[in-house]
């Protein structure tokens, strides 16, 4: 960052990818920059997220540029640390259920460079070990290679190492922790305990949790974020190194020789009660190891080994949301469903607009106040 810093004091609400990465390159520029968890790092939705990074499938051309950047800073920490035991780029296979057909996404991928092969069922192996091509739809796969995983927790992790060592301050176990709002701008942040943390500029991570929180000071920000539930196997003998999206089943390998399972149908499944409680009807997590079972070559028996259940960010229109209030200034949000992809970008740019205040173009289209704008 060349430009000058105009906010030298920072807060970061939220230990997330998107609060934890945005904190390190804050503390990298020189910024005094204090980070505040309700609970632990990583442990909400970052911690529960199947972490497939990836542009596919149809998107606005601003977003699919923002992931492909996304993407491309995960390939540089790739070449200048050994991280390979949390991040893999083996690419990612997909199929749509029997009676759809994919070839019109494989077209668009196409047309706009995604690097994208079509493999019919008998070829699959070659390319994705791992997987039985029995379940295969008839039609074929559309095989990314340029796609990867990441295990979120251990990347946050690494990166909090980081952001300690050069100075940041790190409080895990803050409980809920409110944006003061003096004056009409961000001036800081307090703790249920009192303990307040003044500041040029406060950037507010909290998944899920954003809009409801934006909203205590008149902001709106649409949310579609629903509960969502993901499952982790006990290890299993499996080739598979690959992200698989298939009809009833999304499978992630995990650093543990594990694999990481969620769905949209398990997802629809969830009970959520009127107070908040959510409900795992008996049989959604036995059919999740099933159906996982089933795309795998061998059809091993997967074991529960455990499961997250929370909120999944997902802004109202899908598109993320990313920069500063423009009711608020020195009041910054990042809310967006991709965050794995976008974790390191986002908090790359949202760093340099923090510290500069610069707006970078990368993000217009994703700026908050595009809600405001709709309700005029």
């Amino acid at each position: 960052m060349t430009a000058p810093s105009i906010r030298s004091r920072v807060v970061v609400i939220g230990g997330g990818v998107l609060g934890v990465s945005t904190a390190t390159q804050l503390v990298r520029a020189g910024a005094e920059v204090t980070l505040l968890t309700e609970g632990e790092l990583a442990s909400g939705a970052s911690g529960r997220s199947l972490s497939w990074l990836n542009t596919a499938g149809l998107r606005s051309p601003e977003y699919h540029a923002l992931r492909q950047l996304g993407i491309d800073r995960y390939r540089t920490l790739a070449a200048r640390a050994d991280v390979s035991g949390f991040l893999r780029f083996d690419g990612g296979l997909t199929w749509a259920p029997e009676g759809e057909s994919f070839r019109p996404v494989l077209e668009h991928e196409r047309a706009i460079g995604y690097d994208a092969q079509w493999l019919a069922a008998d070829e699959v192996a070659a390319w994705t070990p791992g997987v039985d091509p029995a379940a295969v739809a008839s039609e074929g796969a559309i095989f990314n290679p340029g796609e990867g995983w990441v295990d979120l927790p251990s990347l946050v992790a690494f990166l909090a190492a980081e952001f300690t060592s050069r100075g940041g301050t790190l409080i895990t176990g803050a409980g809920h922790v409110e944006v003061v709002v003096e004056d009409g701008r961000a001036v800081g942040a307090v703790t249920p305990d009192g303990r307040r943390f003044d500041a040029d500029a406060v950037l507010l991570a909290t998944g899920p949790g954003v809009p409801a929180q934006v909203a205590e000071h008149g902001v709106t920000i649409e949310d579609g974020s629903p509960t969502a539930l993901l499952v982790w196997t006990k290890p299993v003998e499996t080739e598979l190194t690959a992200v698989l999206n298939t009809p009833n089943v999304a499978v992630r390998p995990t650093p543990t020789g594990a694999l990481a399972l969620d769905s949209a149908w398990s997802e629809e499944a969830l009970v959520v009660g009127d107070d908040g409680s959510v409900t795992v009807p008996d049989g959604i997590v036995d059919r999740l190891l099933e159906e996982a079972s089933r795309v795998l070559a061998g059809n091993p028996r997967l074991e529960l080994d455990g499961f997250g259940i929370g909120g999944k960010p997902i802004p109202g229109d899908g598109e993320p949301v990313l920069g500063e209030l423009e009711q608020i200034p020195g009041y910054f949000v990042a809310f967006t469903h991709s965050g794995a992809t976008l974790g390191l970008i986002a908090g790359e740019l949202l760093a340099r607009e923090i510290l500069t205040g610069e707006a970078s173009p990368l993000l217009d289209t994703f700026r908050p106040a595009r809600f405001s704008a709709a309700l005029v």
